[in-house]
């Protein structure tokens, strides 16, 4: 896997490792804990127990390339607090965002469909701390864990929901109604106000032009929706942007945000 074949709009160059493992950690890692991760959260405790066997503790970092198209997948991620985007290709480098992943997935789904190759970029647009396992360990352990098979075949359902509507979403709504709900899906699974995000990887994710992100973005701060400022944005009245959005965001949201995590709540495993 390339991890270092970077598209120089949609990511910046960081130095930092492409995923900080923190095995020295590991194993007070795996003490009691919350379970932060709503798709892990909804297994039962004794299933979780054995795949924590298998699960190594990582740091995403903002940039950093997961997989490409094209290549073979070698892990699977349950994000925590980071935040994972599925860009689709044109012409070989101009990209699309068709799906956003948090503490509410997985990345690596094809693996679940019995593929091992990825279609898509899957870029960390947000850095945080995920679960890593490979994917030949992940393969045994899904066939071995109906909870397991359970959960995410309905994350699977959910993120399909989530892509079919985003095509919709970026053919037929304004750019300030697509970045209200990309604001307010960001927030849901990073589960905070204030991130990281310039105006030219936006315009990438959206698939239009910067400009078209600014005047939006000038449009919400205007309305005192949000702040922005050097690359950093801050949501001010979230009912507001709400309204603000295009239905996509609720009928997404309707449908479920991935796996059923009793009351939306992360338990802890003792």
């Amino acid at each position: 896997m390339n991890e270092n074949v970077h598209n120089s709009f949609l990511v910046p160059p960081v130095g930092h490792p492409a995923a900080r493992s923190n095995r020295d950690n590991s194993r007070q890692a795996a003490r009691p804990a919350s379970i932060e991760n709503s798709l892990l959260a909804a297994i039962p405790r004794k299933e979780y127990r054995r795949l924590l066997a298998g699960l190594e503790p990582v740091t995403l970092i903002f940039g950093q390339v997961l997989y490409e198209p094209g290549e073979t997948i070698r892990h699977v991620y349950f994000p925590n607090k980071s935040l994972v985007s599925l860009l689709t290709l044109a012409d070989g480098h101009l990209a699309l965002e068709v799906g956003l992943i948090g503490r509410e997935g997985m990345v690596g789904i094809p693996l679940v469909l019995g593929h091992t190759v990825s279609s898509v970029r899957a870029l960390v647009q947000g850095t945080g701390t995920a679960m890593r396992m490979p994917a030949t360990q992940f393969q045994k352990e899904f066939r071995l864990s109906v909870p397991l098979q359970r959960e995410l075949y309905r994350y699977i359902h959910t993120l399909m929901s989530q892509i079919s509507q985003t095509a919709a979403c970026n053919r037929f709504h304004v750019v300030e109604m697509r970045l209200a709900r990309w604001l307010l899906m960001t927030h849901d699974r990073v589960k905070s106000d204030h991130f990281r995000m310039t105006h030219e990887f936006l315009a990438h994710m959206l698939g239009v032009r910067r400009v078209g992100v600014t005047t939006a973005a000038r449009a919400l701060q205007g309305r005192k929706l949000i702040a922005y400022s050097r690359g950093s944005i801050k949501i001010l009245n979230h009912k507001g942007l709400e309204a603000a959005a295009c239905e996509c965001y609720a009928l997404v949201n309707a449908k479920g945000n991935g796996a059923s995590t009793p009351s939306g709540h992360a338990w802890k495993v003792s």
